[in-house]
């Protein structure tokens, strides 16, 4: 339950990176709000993951799901720079969350 609660977290993190752009420096109001609802969840659950999870392996999870969603939104949908070397960086982020998920969690 734990890891759902950091998986739900980091998606949040996508959504609340996401609002920040669309902000633009928080002169929006509707975007500025969902940027801090997302943010509250996504720190909340995060929050809530760490007491039974290592901090090392959900916190490298959470930002890796953020980061990965964020650049992948930002490509599908935001005009961002589509690139083979994006791409595959998107992927060396998401193998090393990976292989430190492997590496063992001792809860």
């Amino acid at each position: 339950m734990a890891w759902l609660l950091v998986i739900v977290a980091g998606l949040l993190e996508t959504g609340f990176a996401v609002c920040l752009k669309l902000s633009h420096g928080f002169t929006r109001l509707w975007p500025t709000i969902a940027f801090a609802a997302f943010a509250l969840g996504s720190f909340g659950l995060l929050t809530l993951a760490l007491k039974r999870l290592d901090v090392g392996p959900a916190y490298a999870v959470w930002t890796g799901i953020g980061a990965a969603g964020t650049a992948i939104y930002g490509m599908i949908f935001l005009g961002d720079l589509v690139s083979t070397l994006k791409i595959v960086s998107i992927s060396l982020v998401i193998v090393g969350v990976i292989g430190l998920q492997l590496s063992g969690s001792t809860h």
